[in-house]
């Protein structure tokens, strides 16, 4: 089990960092009280220890990856978090630190018109400075600290990317390869859509009818034409330009639609062999079929 404390200055970053260690499969809690964090732990490893027993993955409960957002809200409570660190020495236990300039986090205070935590009846600039007092011992003993200072939001992201996904798995991208019928409607969260209606129709051949582009035999009539072995190369060239940019300018979920005139056997059959092909490479992929079972259902 892995817990990352997310801490550091109010206004450099942590609600962000929150979120893309959730996107990452992290099982985040925000402002999480000091003196719960040694219970929580110890009741996230019992779960973890118990599915494992079941003969379940661990990961599937959720608890295997925590990160708790810990920072100056706690208020008197933060400085138990240095006893508790060093009575629990663990190396599950990393803490991240984001921090940024007083000129910087000024700014943004005024930008969003939040109060600072510690602002009360004082001025910004103020609370913000005996804030980096109070959490110095936090950024002391930190195993991770970005400067958010100089950042935009989408290099915050790629800046975790690179300390807590080091194994590319998902390359924080989850792609979903979606078939769909044209007589049905595009699907309204596609990002790409390709049209294979070029390609001849299993449709009108009766022993083929009635089966999907799941089933083999259409598989290899769709296949067995040569523009569908190069439509699938082009695309797949394509997704390989594609998707690192998509990643490198923040983006974390793609929807890439195949379509044909029902949505039964040519977009069925593409669909599957292009995420066949994404399911080698390094991102998260999943296959759908929207429209595979509304002729049947018409029909009756």
């Amino acid at each position: 089990m892995q817990i990352v404390i997310v801490t550091g200055m109010s206004g450099a970053g942590k609600s962000t960092a929150l979120n893309v260690l959730e996107d990452q499969g992290y099982y985040c809690v925000d402002n999480m009280p000091v003196p719960l964090i040694p219970h929580f732990a110890k009741l996230a490893k019992s779960q973890e220890k118990h599915r494992e027993k079941d003969g379940s993955k661990a990961h599937e409960t959720g608890y295997d990856k925590i990160a708790l957002g810990v920072d100056i809200r706690n208020g008197d409570a933060l400085g138990e978090l240095s006893d508790m660190l060093n009575n629990n020495i663990d190396e599950r236990y990393k803490i991240l630190f984001l921090d940024s300039s007083d000129e910087v986090l000024v700014k943004r205070y005024k930008e969003t018109r939040r109060t600072h935590p510690l602002a009360k009846d004082e001025r910004v600039d103020r609370a913000i400075s005996e804030e980096r007092r109070q959490m110095e011992f936090l950024r002391r003993r930190a195993d991770y600290i970005i400067d958010t200072s100089q950042m935009l939001t989408r290099e915050l992201k790629q800046e975790l990317e690179k300390i807590f996904n080091q194994n590319g798995q998902y390359g924080n991208l989850f792609v979903t390869v979606l078939s769909f019928g044209f007589k049905y409607g595009i699907p309204a969260d596609a990002d790409l859509v390709f049209d294979v209606r070029f390609l001849p129709n299993p449709y009108y051949i009766e022993e083929l009818k009635p089966l999907t582009g799941n089933d083999k035999p259409i598989q290899d009539y769709v296949m067995g034409f040569e523009a569908a072995g190069v439509f699938l190369s082009k695309v797949t060239d394509l997704l390989e330009f594609l998707l690192p940019r998509y990643v490198e300018e923040g983006k974390n979920s793609l929807v890439i639609a195949v379509g044909c005139t029902g949505g039964k056997h040519r977009s069925v059959t593409l669909a599957n062999a292009i995420a066949s092909k994404l399911k080698e490479s390094s991102y998260g992929c999943k296959v759908e079929h929207r429209d595979i079972e509304k002729d049947a259902k018409r029909k009756k």
